[in-house]
């Protein structure tokens, strides 16, 4: 894996390292679509420097401790950001809501870098949300937040990435099987998401891409399930996607890329109805 991987943020002694059996064949197939579909577009440098810029948006507002005085209104940007959380969590955007949720990121971000609790921190920060189906975003909210504020340290740990509980997400798409199925006994913690990443990245480095390799993983990774949503739709996804109008929605919209339009008008869904929108927020030109 190269140096600017992530690598660094690894104790392989500490992690439990599942054997992930992928599919080369659909990583194939979706490496070939995200390249010739993003060609369109700008190509995958475009989407990858969007990416940058969400992650330092992410640093700028929570990393560092900045979490301890992160305004409302600055995490509501953040928010709009992330696709499986922003129509839902409108409740907890106001106060006093707000202030048990900033203290809970601070608690999430506190000592992030000792990856050997990263577990037990996403975990604890869940159980401090209700415990039902209309919650199960909170983890997808801490996923996106240590992700993003520590993109080399954390991958992607979004339930769409994989969820055990209901055996679904990326994984699931590229699992190789000889029969087209198989029961994946897979958790969904660290070591699982940091070997998953690996892989990526050590196929990604077979195919010529040795820079940005996280966030050609982030890319590689949303145009595996991006395709698995064309075919059929996911299941807690399904309200926040429809017909496509271009190849390339579903991956801009799980990676959160869609969330400002051009003249500043997020998706975050807010619980008075009133449009959220952002003055200095620009991902994709």
């Amino acid at each position: 894996m190269s140096a600017n991987s992530g690598s660094r943020a690894l104790r392989p002694a500490e992690l439990a390292r599942p054997r992930l059996e992928l599919s080369g064949p659909k990583l194939t197939q979706a490496f070939e679509s995200l390249v010739s579909h993003s060609e369109e577009q700008g190509g995958v440098e475009r989407y990858v420097a969007a990416l940058q810029i969400k992650s330092q948006l992410f640093r700028d507002a929570l990393g560092g401790g900045k979490a301890r005085g992160v305004e409302l209104a600055t995490f509501k940007s953040l928010c709009a950001l992330i696709a499986p959380v922003r129509r839902r969590i409108g409740a907890h955007l106001v106060s006093p809501a707000f202030e048990d949720m900033r203290t809970q990121l601070v608690a999430l971000l506190d000592g992030a870098e000792d990856t050997t609790g990263t577990d037990r921190r996403v975990a604890a920060f869940c159980s401090a949300f209700p415990q039902d189906r209309e919650h199960r975003w909170v983890r997808d909210l801490a996923a996106e937040i240590l992700h993003n504020v520590d993109p080399e340290r954390f991958p992607l740990m979004c339930r769409w990435v994989w969820d055990a509980q209901t055996g679904t997400g990326v994984i699931r798409e590229i699992w190789y099987s000889d029969d087209g199925y198989a029961e994946i006994d897979v958790a969904d913690g660290y070591g699982t998401f940091v070997m998953l990443r690996e892989e990526l990245a050590q196929f990604l480095a077979a195919n010529g891409v040795f820079r940005d390799v996280i966030h050609y993983v982030d890319l590689l990774t949303a145009r595996i399930y991006a395709g698995y949503i064309s075919e059929q739709g996911g299941s807690y996804l399904r309200a926040d996607f429809n017909a496509p109008e271009d190849p390339m929605q579903h991956t801009r919209r799980l990676l959160g890329l869609d969330g400002v339009d051009a003249k500043g008008r997020t998706r975050l869904k807010c619980v008075d109805g009133e449009a959220f929108v952002v003055e200095d927020i620009k991902l994709l030109d």
